[in-house]
C-alpha cells in the first residue's frame, strides 16, 4: 500500500508519497504561517521509519517553494531533486535563496527525461525503488532551452517544470506536470511521449493558462483530474473528464493498494458521482468519498 496526498495549501502546490517501500517523497513546497508547523509535523510522522526521504522541486516558483527554509531546517533535506538551471529572481526570497543553495550543492540530483537513480527507480542493497520516473524535460529540446534562458533572466520559471510519474506494479499511475503553460505544452507535444494515467494533477493548479492540450489528454486518458487551488475564475474544469476540485475538497489522499485507489478528502460533505463505493470509513485525516478502480 502507498498513500499519495495533495495538501490543501492555498494558492500553491505541495504533495507527498508514503511509498510501499523504504521511501518517502515530497513534491514541491508551499507553507504558510499558521499551517506550516502542522503540515511539517505530518510529513515527519509519515516519513517515520523510512530510510530515504527525497524532495522533488518541479520548478523554482514561489508558490512551489514557499516555506522551503522551514521545511529544510525541520527535516534536513539530503536528497534534493530539481532540473539543472540557473534561474534567478530580481528580488529573491530567503526560500528562493535556499532553493539555489540546495540546487547547487552536493545534495542535488538533477533530473531529466529517462534519468535513473537508486532508489528513485532502481532497486539495490535490499531497498526497493520508489516507482518514480521523470518524463520531462528533454534537455536538448529547443523550446526547453528557451525556457531555461528566460528563467535565468529572471522571467517565469513555469516552463522549466519537470513532469514526474509515480506508478505501482499493477496499481495506480499518477502524474504531476508542475506549472507548464498551454502554449509551451503545445510546442513540445511532438517531443513528449505519454501514456495513460489514472490520476493526473492538472498543471498550473488547474488554471486555464495551464490547460492541457487535447492531443496530450487523449494520450493520458486520465481516470480523474485533480484541479488545484486557484481563484475559480481562473480555473479550467476539464468538463469532459472526471475531476476532483481541491478548492472544495481540501486535502486529498489516494490510498493505493492492489487495483484500487481509495479517495479521502478533508472537507465534510464533498462528493463526486464517478467513484465506486466500497463502504470504507474515515482515514488519513479525511472523509471517504469513494474508490477508483485501476
Amino acid at each position: 500500500m502507498s498513500v499519495v496526498k495533495s495538501l490543501s495549501v492555498g494558492n500553491g502546490d505541495m504533495f507527498y508519497i508514503q511509498h510501499n517501500s523504504d521511501n518517502f517523497t515530497i513534491i514541491d513546497c508551499c507553507l504558510e504561517e499558521g499551517t506550516h508547523k502542522r503540515i511539517v509535523d505530518e510529513l515527519d510522522r509519515m516519513r517515520a521509519g523510512k530510510g530515504i526521504t527525497r524532495f522533488i522541486s518541479t520548478h523554482p516558483d514561489d508558490d512551489h517553494l514557499r516555506g522551503l527554509v522551514y521545511l529544510d531546517d525541520r527535516l534536513g533535506l539530503l536528497n534534493f531533486y530539481c532540473v539543472t538551471n540557473t534561474a534567478a529572481k530580481d528580488d529573491p526570497s530567503t526560500d528562493f535563496d535556499r532553493y539555489c543553495a540546495l540546487r547547487d550543492s552536493t545534495k542535488a540530483f538533477h533530473i531529466h527525461a529517462g534519468c535513473s537513480r537508486k532508489w528513485m527507480n532502481q532497486t539495490g542493497e535490499g531497498r526497493d525503488s520508489s516507482g518514480i520516473n521523470i518524463l520531462w524535460p528533454k534537455t536538448d529540446n529547443e523550446h526547453y532551452k528557451e525556457a531555461l534562458e528566460d528563467a535565468a533572466a529572471g522571467l517565469s520559471p513555469n516552463n522549466i517544470s519537470a513532469i514526474v510519474q509515480y506508478s505501482l506494479n499493477g496499481g495506480p499511475k499518477v502524474l504531476w506536470m508542475g506549472d507548464l503553460e498551454t502554449e509551451f505544452m503545445e510546442n513540445i507535444d511532438a517531443d513528449l511521449q505519454l501514456s495513460a494515467v489514472d490520476i493526473l494533477f492538472a498543471p498550473h493548479h488547474g488554471r486555464d493558462s495551464g490547460r492541457i492540450p487535447a492531443s496530450m489528454l487523449e494520450q493520458l486518458s486520465p481516470k480523474v483530474i485533480v484541479v488545484g487551488e486557484a481563484p475559480s475564475d481562473y480555473l479550467h474544469y476539464y468538463p469532459d473528464y472526471n475531476t476532483i476540485t481541491q478548492n472544495s475538497a481540501g486535502d486529498i489522499s489516494f490510498d493505493c493498494h492492489g487495483t484500487w485507489a481509495d479517495v479521502y478528502v478533508s472537507s465534510a460533505g464533498y462528493t463526486v458521482d464517478f467513484l465506486q463505493d466500497r463502504s470504507l470509513g474515515a482515514a488519513h485525516g479525511g472523509y471517504y468519498i469513494g474508490s477508483l478502480a485501476v
